[in-house]
């Protein structure tokens, strides 16, 4: 092993390399001191907490009185479902258009709307999001980075747009599978965090270098910027996340959106992974994940892992046999769409992993990235 000695936790499989993650005294990681003491916490309050927001928000006229980013995956399913039918809210749902959406992606956004829910497709222009997807995946790693920007500034635009100014995200995710913890017991979040925590801070560097480079316009770019602060003032916007009021499971959220809103899993396991009923909307997130093991060492499956430990649904010693086994699957099925959509040569592609491949922890053989550590 090369470099600073990685080590992963005591309880689950979360790496030392993981952003923002700590580890007590015992080994575990902060998901895993999380998820110990989400048992013991009195939800009940949390929910007072919930019910007195939504009656704040409440549409006194029959309007839309929430907003929910939704693909039709699982998660914001879990959330539009609770919403509408548990807590009598007329949630508006939106979903940002990805780059290279997948087949059944686009079937289980049209049979969750289908399922009885208010929805716009908003799509930002996709030359734009070419752009910043590439930017995105030479200078930062990051594949689909116009698109993560999208998920938060076109959502909000549109928020705004229509005068709605709650928004529910799903999951914090710094939270609940370890990061920053900042927000564990703070039920709103602002833009600020957005920016530093989900967007990895300076995505407008990454704005202004395609508009300095003469390729973009300013113009082009209104679906991927925030309101003004003196907007969001005056409006008072408000975001929150789902995971804040209840114990978030994603096999529970898994079963919501199979069981109420029409949700189909792939028929075989998703790109690098054992499960097969998440992140199913576009082929890039193969790419994110394998530039992610490439960055941190573990990929997917160690995410996967991680959740099934901490819910109880699987071992650790059976977490590090799936994680030997799945992580670190090099996207081969998706290479030639990859290529046309960056317009890049494969030695071009290529570089950019090189570029983005942590060397204390890779050795280049045969032209791919291996693992110089075992995990453990």
């Amino acid at each position: 092993m090369k470099g600073k000695k990685v080590f992963w936790c005591k309880t689950c499989l979360n790496m030392s390399t993981r952003p923002r993650i700590n580890f007590d005294e015992q080994g575990r990681c902060n998901a895993c001191v999380w998820s110990e003491e989400k048992k013991t916490l009195d939800w009940s309050k949390r929910e007072t907490v919930l019910k007195e927001l939504l009656d704040k928000f409440r549409s006194k006229d029959g309007g839309f009185d929430c907003v929910v980013p939704c693909s039709g995956g699982k998660d914001g399913s879990h959330v539009s479902y609770n919403l509408k039918h548990i807590y009598g809210m007329n949630p508006l749902t939106i979903t940002i258009r990805p780059a290279l959406s997948l087949e059944i992606g686009v079937k289980n956004l049209y049979n969750f709307i289908h399922s009885g829910f208010n929805h716009i497709h908003v799509t930002p222009d996709p030359k734009v999001m070419q752009v910043l997807n590439k930017y995105g995946f030479i200078g930062k790693g990051f594949p689909y980075y116009g698109w993560l920007i999208a998920i938060h500034t076109a959502v909000i635009r549109t928020a705004y747009n229509f005068s709605i100014p709650l928004i529910f995200y799903g999951e914090d995710g710094e939270v609940e599978y370890g990061g920053s913890m900042e927000n564990k017991d703070r039920f709103l979040y602002g833009i600020e965090y957005m920016k530093r925590v989900y967007l990895e801070g300076g995505f407008e560097k990454v704005l202004q270098e395609a508009v300095n480079d003469h390729i973009l316009e300013e113009g082009d770019l209104y679906f991927f910027k925030f309101p003004s602060d003196e907007e969001i003032k005056k409006f008072n916007l408000s975001f929150t996340h789902w995971s804040y009021y209840e114990n978030w499971d994603p096999y529970r959220n898994y079963l919501t959106a199979k069981n109420y809103c029409g949700l189909q899993e792939m028929e075989d396991s998703n790109s690098g992974t054992f499960t097969n009923f998440a992140q199913n909307d576009q082929a890039l997130y193969s790419l994110h994940a394998y530039i992610m093991y490439l960055k941190f060492g573990f990929g997917r499956a160690t995410q996967d892992v991680g959740i099934e430990i901490r819910r109880g649904a699987m071992t650790r010693e059976q977490g590090v046999n799936l994680v030997n086994l799945y992580d670190g699957h090099y996207p081969e099925e998706f290479i030639g769409i990859y290529l046309d959509y960056y317009k890049m040569s494969q030695e071009e592609f290529d570089q950019v992993l090189d570029k983005w491949a942590n060397k204390d922890l890779f050795d280049k053989k045969n032209g791919r990235w291996t693992p110089n550590f075992i995990v453990e």
